[in-house]
């Protein structure tokens, strides 16, 4: 009787590399990414307006802060060094940590053909899309 031999599918190697590999890479990047611009919001907000979030904090208290802005508006203040765009900006890519990991687990689910799992992270990666979608920046 001849020993089985442990053969990997070349299909199954390459998903497993990109799970192993790749997809850390990815959300280590997003990560430091991240942190880049979380870092950066606080420095310019110690040297250019170092009592921002208290006044804000104060003028929601007293119902007098109704600012409502957009996705655009924030990215373009980011990209001038408004501390408070750099810093909700490094807030909105950290939110695409979870969400990344999330689907990539809902594809490797999918081509795994786990319908079980596809359907939960499915229901996971709906309610963070929906969480992002609908949350007011500002």
């Amino acid at each position: 009787m001849e020993p089985q031999q442990n053969l990997v599918h070349p299909h199954h190697a390459d998903e497993d590399r990109i799970l192993r590999v790749w997809t850390p890479m990815l959300l280590r990047t997003i990560l430091l990414a991240a942190v880049v611009l979380l870092a950066s919001g606080l420095m310019l907000m110690a040297v250019h307006e170092p009592g921002f979030y208290v006044a804000r904090y104060h003028q929601v208290r007293a119902g007098t802060h109704h600012d409502f802005e957009t996705l655009p508006q924030l990215y373009r203040s980011a990209l001038h060094g408004d501390p408070h765009g750099v810093l909700t900006m490094g807030l909105f890519v950290l939110t695409l940590v979870p969400l990344g990991r999330v689907a990539f687990c809902f594809l490797l689910f999918i081509r795994e053909r786990d319908y079980t799992y596809v359907g939960f992270t499915f229901y996971v990666l709906t309610g963070l899309v929906i969480g992002v979608l609908l949350g007011r920046v500002g």
